[in-house]
């Protein structure tokens, strides 16, 4: 457990690099402008400003949460001298100063300029067949959960079943509080090995599936420009599960981007516009995505560094048999404790890859 003076010194780092008091006058003046006429008269404008002062002012109660546990151990701790029994009660605040510090240190890795975004999540099957679309299926249980888990709100946007088992293709909206930051870690390959269930002669498989997480971004986030000279739009029967709307017109909508070869489907909105609006939102952050790697790519080449294809490199080992392991291929981070993690309990391997990335 932290002790009192290395948890007073984390938490005046913490004012520091959280920006706290940057914070404190962004605050006043977004609850001006909240505040003055005609505030909603623009209702996309007013609700990016008002989510923006919900998560700053959030900041800057935890941080006052903190600073309050600081103040109880400190004063748990002279009365200490007289009664032990304050030693429990001083336990009691580190052990929860602890937790809010180590998210605190979390948060401060999210710098990207997008990383406070909603996330994209699409995962493909690989090689390996029917394999490989059960191995879909139960990623995206796994992304589930551990949505649920965090408390973030999830939206299926194009689900296709593959073939008596598994899925073909899903592609889920992810949001909640730094939902892009976070699961970022996430993009790559990733590869199962296990008895395959499907084999009558339980046999060792390995199988694979590609995972790519991408921000949700509106036209005033980035200055990529699509020209819709350059998008083909088809519109087609939704074959996944959806309302009664979904399935009984041609609402689903494909997308695809000529100049880059890019193509997004989406079919599981109730109107045609709604899984366009949608589909459009997918391929800008694809554009955009595919815009950082070629950056990245480019400043590599520079300082003669060898980068990696991370959609296409393996990350992270899945391994049910002989043995019982997951392991990530960046950060060494590994379990034995594979239930828990394909139920959703992920949050050693994505924080262990930001604090991996974070020491490069």
């Amino acid at each position: 457990m932290i002790a009192l003076d290395e948890a007073k010194r984390r938490l005046a780092d913490a004012q520091g690099f959280l920006h706290i008091e940057q914070n404190r006058e962004e605050l006043a003046q977004l609850e001006s402008q909240v505040s003055a006429p005609g505030f909603w008269d623009d209702a996309d404008a007013a609700q990016k400003v008002s989510k923006r002062a919900s998560d700053v002012r959030d900041l800057i109660e935890r941080f006052e949460q903190a600073k309050t546990l600081v103040e109880d151990a400190q004063t748990a701790h002279e009365f200490a001298a007289e009664d032990e029994a304050f030693l429990a009660e001083e336990e009691q605040c580190l052990s929860q100063l602890e937790s809010m510090l180590d998210a605190f240190e979390i948060e401060s890795w999210f710098t990207g300029p997008y990383d406070g975004a909603d996330a994209i999540i699409t995962i493909h099957p690989g090689s390996g067949g029917l394999e490989a679309q059960d191995w879909t299926e139960m990623l995206y249980r796994m992304y589930s959960r551990y949505a649920e888990q965090k408390g973030w709100k999830q939206k299926v946007l194009d689900l296709v079943p593959g073939e008596g088992i598994g899925l073909d293709r899903v592609s889920f909206q992810v949001e909640g509080r730094h939902a892009y930051g976070m699961l970022r870690s996430e993009t790559g390959v990733h590869r199962l090995v296990r008895i395959s269930p499907t084999d009558d002669k339980k046999r060792r498989h390995t199988t694979f599936a590609a995972v790519e997480v991408i921000p949700v971004l509106s036209d005033d986030d980035i200055e990529i420009e699509i020209d819709p000279n350059d998008v083909r739009v088809d519109v087609y029967r939704s074959s996944g599960p959806g309302g009664q709307s979904v399935n009984t017109t041609d609402s689903a909508v494909r997308l695809t981007h000529i100049p880059t070869g890019i193509v997004v489907t989406c079919q599981n909105e109730k109107s045609q516009l709604q899984n366009k609006e949608a589909a459009f939102r997918v391929l800008r952050g694809k554009l955009y995505e595919r815009e950082e790697e070629k950056r990245q790519a480019e400043l590599a080449e520079l300082k003669g560094e060898k980068m990696d294809n991370s959609f296409g490199s393996q990350i992270r080992n899945y391994v049910l048999y002989p043995y019982r392991l997951i392991k990530d291929t960046r950060s060494n981070i590994e379990s034995g404790n594979v239930d828990a993690a394909l139920d959703g309990d992920i949050d050693q391997f994505v924080i262990g890859y930001h604090r991996w990335k974070a020491s490069l």
